[in-house]
C-alpha cells in the first residue's frame, strides 16, 4: 500500500541540493514555460550583471525578489519567459584587464594593439560566469543562461545602433563642446546618471585659499583709499586659479571696502568682500571704527570698513592675472574681467567667485556670454587644450609645476598636494589672504573611486532634458514598489534632468556609429549591419578601401552563424572609411556609447529587434515589461535608462511595475566589504542552511526596498521556527494517516459536516489564499510571506493540530478522523503552493510528498496552479469568535505563569467579563476548547466582577495636583469613601460630581483612576477587551487530577526517547511516593487511556531499566515494558 513519506530529521541543505538534480532531470524551468504555452504572457526583464566579478549575498536578495514574482505569476497561469543576460562593456571589464595585464591606458595602441585588447576584454568579462550560474541555479533562481543575451553580441549591438539613430532621426542626437563629469584614471567622461549612483559623493578635506585678485586702478576705489585694492575670492581647487580669466559678483548684493593686513607678509591691504560674509570670511578679526587703530597685530587681527558698493559697480573692472604662467590663446584681451554672474550668492565663501570657464559649467555659461576666453593654450601641434591633461597633470606651460598632477589620488609616486604648493605659493606673492582645510562633499568616479574633474570635452550627447516633461508623465504610468522612490527619488532625478552624455573615450564597448568628413560638414549615422554594409561597398568603389570588411556577412541571414563572421568593435569599425555624398573620406567618430545605453537597450536588443522579432515589440506581446526589479542604486542607472529610451523611441514605458529593493547590510547596519571583514559568502551560506530558510529570511525579516540588516541568527531561527514547524506539522500528518492508511482517496466530507476546528481553520486558509494572492499581486511578498508564517506557526500547528490531536489518537477509523485528515492534508497542499514562490525547493518536496499516493496533481508544485478560494466557506463569524477564544486563552495562561501554576495542574473556573464591543456568545465547541486549553472545570461568562474583582477609585494626583492646588487633599479625602455604586457610574458616564466645602465639582475620566485588587481566591487580569479572573482555590481533587497529568507527561517523553510507535500498548512499572500512588489510582483509566497502557504496577523498589523523573519535587521511577 501506497504511504505517505516520512523523514526522521529536516536537512534543508540536501533538500536543496536533492531537489536541484530533480528539476535538472526533469528540466523543470523548462516545462514550468512549456506548460503555459498559450497562455497569456508575463514579461519580466532581467537587469544584466557584469560577470568579471564575483556575487555577493546582495545579489542573492535581488534575485530573490525577480525569482519569487514570476513563480507567483506561472502558479497564477501566466506564461513567464526569463532570459538571462550579462553587461559585457565597460570601464570594469577594462580596468580588469589592464590590471591583468599590468599596462594603462596610455599604452594601449602602443605596446599591445586594441584588437588584441578588446580579445582580451571578451575572453576576461565572462570569467566568473560559471560562479555566476553556480549561485543562480542553487538559490533557485529560475532564468534562462543557456541562452542569455550579451552586450558584445552582434545582434545586441545592431539593435543598439537602431535605436541609436532612431533618436538621432529625431534630432534628439548632437556634438558639443562642454564642460563634463571626466575620471582621469578611468581616462573617460561620465554622464550625470553615473555620477549620481550611490556613493559616488564622498566627505573629503580639501585645501581652500581665500585668494586676492588685484584690481587695476580705477576712480571707483581711488577716492577712498589709496594702494592696491583685491577682489577677494574662495576656492576649495587651487589648482582651478592657474586657469582663472574672470571673476563673477552678483549685481544687487552689498559689498565692502576694508581695509586689514595679511597676516601672512603683514602688509597692509584694501580687499573687496560681499558684506553679508565679512562674519565668515574675517572671523577671528575684530572691527575698528578708526582707520588709524587698524594696525598689524597677528594675535588681533582688525578691520576697517572703508565704504560700501553694489555688485553692478564693478562690473567691467580689469584685474591682474593671478598666477600668470599661461594666457588664453586667443581673446585674451577679453579676459580677467569682473562680470555679474546669477549663480552667486551670499551663502558661502566671500561673494565674489573665481571662474575657471575650462573646468567649470557655470563658469562657461557666464563666460560664454560676456565673451571671456577660457583658459586654452596651443599644443605643440598648434591645437588648442586645456592647461591640465587628461591624465589629470598640468601640462608643460606651466612652470615649476609642469607635470604636476591636480589630485595626489592620480598618482601613486606624488605625496605632496598640488593645492598646498600652490598656495605656498600665493601666500609667499602675498596673494593669499586665509589658507585652511575645508570638508565638503565631492564626487568620485564610481568605478575607480577616485575624484572626479570637471573638463571640457567635446562629446555626443543625448537632448533627454527636452524630453524630460514626457518622461515625468510616463512615469505616472509605472507602479513602483515602495511609492516613494517613483514619486520622490526618481521623479526628482527627471525634473532636474540635464543632457546625457553618451561619449565614452574608452576601446571596450558599443561604438557610437556616426562617420563624419574631416571638416565636420557631413555626417552618416549607421542604423544596421546591412546599411554599414551598402556604405562599404559604396567605399570601395570609390576608391577608399580595397575591400568590404564585411564581406563575409550575408544580409538577410539572420543566423548566429552569419553574425559570427562580424565583429562590430572599435578595432574593426575605426578602421572602416566610408565615402561622402561629396565623394570626401568619412571616418569613425572615436568614442563608445555609455555602457548604460547598452544595458537601457536590452527590452528590443535581447531579441534583435527590428532585425527579428519585431512583432514582439510592435504588438506588444514582450513589450513593455510587466515586472522588473534591481537595487535603489539603480534609480539613476538601468531604471533611467530604461525609462529614457523607452520614453524616446517608442513614446512608452519600458516597465508597468518594479520592486526597487534597499542594501544588504550586516547585523550592526554596517556596508558589507572584505576590507571590514563582514562580507557573507552567499556560497557558503547557502550551502550551511539551504537556499529556502536564506530567501524566506531576506523576505520576511523587511520589506525588500528597506536596508536589512542581515543576521546569520536570523536565518537559522526561520530554519528552525517555520521550516521546522511546517515539517513536524507534515510529519504529525504522516504519522497518523500512514497508521490509519489515509491516502485522501476516500469521498470528501461535506465542510459543513465538519468539526467546528475544521471549518475554522478552513475558513482561515481561504483567507490566507485570498490575501496572499493580494499581497504577491501588489508586490508585497514580506506580507505574503509573514501571513503565511503566521499562519502555520500559530493558527495550524499551536492552534488546530494541538486541538486536534485526540482525533488523531482514535482508534476509530470513520467520518470525524477522515475530516480531521482531510482538513490538515489541504491545509498543507495549499501551504506548499502559496509559499512555493518564497521557499521553492521545500514546497516542492511537501507538495510532491503530499500526492505521491496517487491523487490527480501535477508533477511538481511548480507545474500547478494558485489554489481556488471556496468564499462560502469563509466563516468571518467564526474566526471572530475563535479570535475571542484565543486572547482570553493568552490573558488566563499569562496568569497561571504569573501565579506559577503549572498548565497540568487543573483548576475548578474561569470567570470572564467582556468589553462592551465584544460579543460573547460562544458555542459550546468552543467553551469546551476553552475548557481544554485553560485546564479548567467551568467557563463562566458574567456581567459584574465584583465576586472577584474590588474596585476603587483614585484621585489622579498629577493632574488633579495642578487643577485643584489646596483642595487636592480634600479631594482624596471625599474619594476615598466614594463605594461599588459610584465606581459602576464612573464606568458608564466617565464622570462623578463630589461634594466638597466650598462648593460641588466635576471629576472628569482623566482626573480619576480605578484601582483593582482581586478577591481572596482568584487572581485577575485585565486587557482593552476581557477582564480574565481564574479561581486559584486548588482542592484536593484537583492536586491528584494535576499530578495525573504530570504522571501522564513523564510516561510519554519515555516512550519517545525509548522510540516506541504511537500505537504500541505498554506495562508501567512505577516506584513512587503514597501521594503521587494515591494521585494515580484515582485517575488510572484516564492515565491508561492517554499513555496507551495495559496496566500499571506499583513496586517497592527500582524497576529494571527504569527512568527517574520528578514531579512536583518528588522523585518518580518508571520503567515501561513493551506489550507483544
Amino acid at each position: 500500500m501506497k504511504k505517505f513519506k516520512e523523514y526522521d530529521s529536516l536537512d534543508l541543505a540536501k533538500i536543496n541540493s536533492d531537489v536541484l538534480e530533480l528539476w535538472r532531470n526533469e528540466r523543470l524551468f523548462k516545462k514550468s514555460i512549456e506548460s503555459r504555452d498559450g497562455s497569456r504572457p508575463f514579461v519580466f526583464f532581467e537587469g544584466p550583471p557584469s560577470a568579471n566579478g564575483l556575487p555577493g549575498i546582495h545579489h542573492v536578495m535581488g534575485r530573490t525578489i525577480k525569482d519569487l514574482f514570476c513563480r507567483y505569476k506561472t502558479l497564477k497561469g501566466f506564461m513567464v519567459k526569463r532570459k538571462a543576460g550579462w553587461d559585457a562593456h565597460g570601464l570594469p571589464v577594462e580596468l580588469s584587464v589592464e590590471r591583468e595585464l599590468g599596462i594603462t591606458k596610455e599604452d594601449i595602441d602602443k605596446t599591445i594593439t586594441i584588437t588584441d585588447y578588446n580579445e582580451h576584454c571578451k575572453k576576461t568579462v565572462m570569467k566568473y560566469t560559471s560562479v555566476w550560474n553556480d549561485l543562480t541555479e542553487k538559490m533557485g533562481y529560475w532564468v534562462d543562461t543557456k541562452k542569455p543575451y550579451i552586450t558584445y553580441d552582434s545582434k545586441y549591438i545592431e539593435s543598439v545602433w537602431f535605436l541609436f539613430k532612431k533618436l538621432y532621426k529625431k534630432n534628439l542626437v548632437y556634438k558639443g563642446y562642454a564642460i563634463q563629469p571626466y575620471s582621469p584614471p578611468a581616462g573617460t567622461g561620465l554622464s550625470s546618471h553615473e555620477l549620481n549612483l550611490p556613493g559616488c559623493y564622498k566627505n573629503v578635506k580639501d585645501t581652500s585659499v581665500y585668494a586676492l585678485f588685484k584690481s587695476q586702478k580705477s576712480t571707483l576705489f581711488n577716492k577712498l583709499v589709496s594702494g592696491d585694492v583685491f577682489f577677494l575670492a574662495w576656492t576649495t581647487t587651487p589648482w582651478t586659479l592657474a586657469a582663472n580669466t574672470g571673476l563673477a559678483v552678483g549685481k544687487n548684493i552689498k559689498y565692502s571696502l576694508l581695509v586689514t593686513h595679511n597676516l601672512y607678509t603683514g602688509k597692509r591691504i584694501n580687499v573687496v568682500c560681499a558684506t553679508d560674509l565679512i562674519p565668515v570670511t574675517f572671523r577671528g578679526f575684530s572691527q575698528v571704527f578708526d582707520e588709524k587703530k587698524c594696525v598689524f597685530d597677528k594675535k588681533n587681527p582688525q578691520y576697517y570698513e572703508v565704504g560700501s558698493f553694489l555688485g553692478e559697480e564693478f562690473v567691467g573692472l580689469k584685474y591682474e592675472q593671478l598666477l600668470k604662467y599661461c594666457q588664453p590663446y586667443k581673446n585674451k584681451e577679453n579676459a580677467f574681467v569682473v562680470v555679474a554672474g546669477d549663480f552667486v550668492t551670499t551663502e558661502g565663501g566671500t561673494g565674489i567667485v573665481h571662474m575657471a570657464p575650462t573646468f567649470g559649467a557655470d563658469d562657461k555659461i557666464v563666460a560664454d556670454k560676456n565673451n571671456i576666453p577660457g583658459m586654452l593654450v596651443l599644443n605643440n601641434d598648434n591645437e588648442p587644450v586645456p592647461i591640465v591633461n587628461k591624465k589629470g597633470q598640468y601640462i608643460d606651460c606651466m612652470g615649476e609645476f609642469s607635470g604636476r598632477y591636480v589630485k595626489t589620488a592620480y598618482s601613486d609616486s606624488e605625496k605632496t598636494s598640488l593645492d598646498v604648493d600652490i598656495a605656498v605659493t600665493l601666500k609667499k606673492a602675498g596673494l593669499a589672504f586665509r589658507v585652511e582645510k575645508y570638508e565638503h562633499s565631492y564626487p568620485h568616479c564610481w568605478r575607480t573611486d577616485k575624484p572626479v574633474l570637471y573638463y571640457p570635452l567635446n562629446s555626443w550627447f543625448i537632448k533627454t532634458s527636452s524630453e524630460k516633461k514626457k518622461m515625468i508623465k510616463k512615469n505616472e504610468d509605472v507602479f513602483w514598489q515602495p511609492k516613494s522612490t517613483g514619486d520622490g527619488r526618481f521623479k526628482n532625478w527627471l525634473e532636474g534632468l540635464n543632457d546625457w552624455n553618451l561619449s565614452r573615450s574608452r576601446f571596450w564597448g558599443t561604438p557610437i556609429p556616426i562617420w563624419r568628413t574631416e571638416d565636420g560638414k557631413e555626417t552618416l549615422c549607421i542604423g544596421s549591419v546591412e546599411e554599414l554594409f551598402n556604405e562599404c561597398v559604396a567605399s570601395v568603389k570609390c576608391g577608399f578601401m580595397k575591400k568590404n570588411p564585411l564581406e563575409a556577412f550575408s544580409i538577410g541571414d539572420m543566423s548566429e552563424e552569419n553574425y559570427s563572421r562580424i565583429d562590430l568593435h572599435k578595432h574593426v569599425v575605426d578602421n572602416i572609411v566610408l565615402c561622402s555624398s561629396r565623394g570626401e573620406k568619412m571616418f569613425r567618430e572615436p568614442d563608445l556609447m555609455d555602457v548604460w545605453f547598452d544595458s537601457g537597450a536590452m527590452p528590443y536588443a535581447q531579441l534583435h529587434y527590428p532585425f527579428e522579432n519585431k512583432d514582439l515589440i510592435d504588438k506588444g506581446s514582450y513589450f513593455p515589461a510587466d515586472f522588473i526589479a534591481e537595487g535603489v542604486d539603480q534609480t539613476r542607472g538601468w531604471f533611467f535608462t530604461l525609462h529614457a529610451i523607452s520614453t524616446m523611441c517608442f513614446n512608452s514605458v519600458a516597465f508597468k511595475s518594479v520592486v526597487s529593493n534597499g542594501l544588504v547590510l550586516d547585523s550592526k547596519g554596517q556596508k558589507m566589504s572584505k576590507r571590514l571583514g563582514n562580507a557573507i559568502d552567499p556560497f557558503k551560506l547557502l550551502d550551511e542552511f539551504g537556499s529556502d530558510p536564506v530567501r524566506w529570511y531576506m523576505i520576511t525579516n523587511a520589506n525588500p526596498w528597506e536596508n536589512i540588516k542581515f543576521n546569520v541568527d536570523g536565518v537559522d531561527e526561520v530554519k528552525r521556527k517555520f521550516f521546522g514547524t511546517l515539517f513536524n506539522t507534515y510529519s504529525f500528518f504522516t504519522l497518523y494517516a500512514n497508521i490509519d492508511g489515509f491516502l485522501n482517496s476516500e469521498e470528501n466530507v461535506p465542510v459543513n459536516e465538519r468539526s467546528l476546528l475544521d471549518r475554522w481553520i478552513l475558513s482561515e486558509l481561504n483567507l490566507l489564499i485570498i490575501n496572499c494572492d493580494s499581497d504577491y499581486g501588489s508586490l508585497d511578498a514580506t506580507s505574503a510571506g509573514r501571513r503565511i508564517q503566521d499562519f502555520v506557526i500559530n493558527n495550524l500547528s499551536n492552534w488546530y493540530v494541538r486541538l486536534c490531536r485526540r482525533r488523531f489518537w482514535k482508534n476509530v477509523y470513520g467520518l470525524e478522523k477522515i475530516a480531521a485528515f482531510q482538513t490538515l492534508y489541504e491545509c498543507l497542499l495549499v501551504v506548499s503552493k502559496i509559499a512555493s514562490p518564497i521557499a521553492p525547493f521545500y514546497c516542492d518536496i511537501l507538495y510532491r510528498d503530499l500526492i505521491t499516493t496517487g491523487q490527480k496533481n501535477y508533477q511538481s508544485v511548480h507545474l500547478d496552479f494558485w489554489p481556488k478560494t471556496n468564499k462560502l466557506i469563509i466563516d468571518k463569524d467564526l474566526i471572530k469568535k475563535m479570535e475571542v477564544v484565543q486572547k482570553i486563552t493568552s490573558l488566563a495562561l499569562s496568569l497561571r505563569k504569573k501565579l506559577k501554576i503549572r498548565v497540568r495542574q487543573p483548576l475548578a473556573s474561569v470567570s470572564i467579563i467582556a468589553g462592551t464591543d465584544v460579543s460573547l456568545t460562544l458555542e459550546n465547541e468552543l467553551l469546551d476548547l476553552l475548557k481544554l486549553e485553560l485546564n479548567v472545570k467551568s467557563v463562566n461568562f458574567v456581567t459584574q466582577s465584583s465576586s472577584f474583582v474590588e474596585k476603587k477609585l483614585s484621585p489622579n494626583f498629577r493632574i488633579i495636583g495642578k487643577k485643584y492646588g489646596a483642595l487636592m487633599k480634600e479631594i482624596a479625602t471625599v474619594v476615598s469613601v466614594l463605594d461599588n455604586s459610584h465606581v459602576i457610574q464612573f464606568e458608564k458616564t466617565k464622570k462623578i460630581e463630589l461634594s466638597l466645602s466650598k462648593g460641588n465639582i466635576i471629576l472628569s475620566d482623566d482626573e480619576l483612576i480605578i484601582k483593582t485588587t482581586s478577591v481572596p481566591g482568584w487572581s485577575v487580569v485585565t486587557s482593552d477587551d476581557f477582564t480574565v479572573a481564574l479561581d486559584t482555590n486548588i482542592t484536593d481533587g484537583l492536586i491528584k487530577e494535576g499530578v495525573a497529568r504530570e504522571f501522564v507527561n513523564r510516561v510519554q517523553n519515555i516512550r519517545k526517547s525509548l522510540g516506541f510507535a504511537v500505537t504500541d500498548i505498554v506495562k508501567i512499572s512505577a516506584l513512587c511516593e503514597n501521594n503521587i500512588r494515591d494521585s494515580i489510582k484515582e485517575n488510572l483509566n484516564y492515565i491508561k487511556k492517554e499513555v496507551l497502557s495495559s496496566d500499571i504496577v506499583f513496586v517497592e523498589k527500582k524497576p529494571n531499566k527504569h527512568e527517574e523523573v520528578e514531579i512536583n519535587g518528588t522523585k518518580v521511577y518508571i520503567a515501561l515494558n513493551l506489550m507483544s
